[in-house]
């Protein structure tokens, strides 16, 4: 985040197309940072300190914590956003929130909210002049908001080498027709206004992801650009952190072979890690806290990327 695919045999390809992707050993042991609900977190590195943001939770719409140094200590402090956007239900819950800062100064906060007239969720827009906020939602519609989609969640900006803007976000899809894709659009130097058309970016195409794709975070590294995202369904064990690689931030994006955060992976440590994103050094995401479905915490874990690869520790 800034200031944030030889031709095989047929069957061997067929195996390939449906297998869940194997995995690779995990190299450190994850550390809590925040032992409370604190889901889909974003976290933005400033002058002043270390900023997180999560998905609302109890009576708070997007809960903001703090800290001076990436491993905390983690205090959360209060709501980001100070009111329901015009076109949003209040009680529809507040999604996945992201947070930049813009050419001027001041700070955009992108979050997914349920839709008044049909429910389904978009992606909006709030600014501010503190990363901490408060932040004051933009327009009366959504930033983005495609019908076909079923659903618009997970926005994630990217600002790239050449000051370029973009915005990554997620898909819902449908039972009965596609299943959920990750996207990318450019976005004008306000951030948020779109410039041009969108691009697909993948797709939930493997077993083990169980038509959901979704949560994307891309980090540039010398020579690749990487996004990480989540799969399966977020209520289960199996839900984990994969990633993909392209050489512009408009793909092609391969998916890697091997899932990089699973519970397994992780030797039980984390249950469910997602909600990945890569700040400093770090990588943050969220799982399930106390052996049951009711809140997930904040970890954290070392990463690096020599030769364009991500590793742990």
């Amino acid at each position: 985040m800034s200031v944030k695919k030889l031709v095989l045999a047929p069957v061997i390809a067929l195996v390939i197309a449906f297998a869940a992707c194997p995995e690779a050993a995990a190299a450190s042991e994850p550390r809590l940072l925040i032992n409370q609900d604190f889901p889909d977190p974003d976290v933005v590195k400033t002058a002043g300190g270390y900023f997180a943001f999560s998905t609302g939770t109890g009576s708070q719409r997007i809960p903001v914590a703090t800290a001076a140094a990436p491993e905390g200590p983690w205090r959360v402090t209060g709501d980001a956003l100070a009111a329901v956007p015009a076109w949003a239900k209040p009680d529809g819950g507040f999604w996945a929130p992201d947070v930049t800062q813009l050419p001027d100064g001041t700070f955009a906060l992108y979050f997914s909210a349920a839709q008044t007239a049909g429910g389904e969720m978009c992606i909006g827009s709030a600014t501010g002049t503190k990363p901490e906020g408060p932040y004051t939602p933009v327009g009366d519609r959504p930033l983005i908001c495609v019908p076909e989609d079923h659903g618009d969640i997970d926005p994630q900006t990217f600002v790239d080498a050449d000051g370029t803007r973009y915005l990554f976000y997620k898909s819902d899809g449908a039972a009965t027709g596609p299943p959920a894709a990750i996207w990318l659009q450019k976005l004008q130097a306000d951030g948020r206004t779109p410039a041009g058309a969108r691009t697909e970016l993948l797709r939930a195409d493997l077993t083990a992801e169980k038509s959901v794709v979704e949560a994307p975070s891309v980090v540039k590294t010398a020579n690749r650009y990487l996004l990480f995202y989540s799969a399966d369904t977020f209520q289960s064990s199996g839900y984990h952190t994969c990633y993909a690689s392209a050489p512009t931030v408009a793909g092609p994006y391969v998916k890697a072979d091997a899932q990089f955060l699973s519970t397994e992976l992780l030797g039980g440590k984390v249950d469910a890690p997602g909600g990945a994103d890569v700040v400093d050094g770090h990588i943050y995401f969220h799982g399930w806290l106390g052996g049951g479905r009711t809140a997930r915490g904040l970890y954290e874990l070392p990463i690096s990327f020599p030769n364009d690869a991500p590793r742990l520790g």
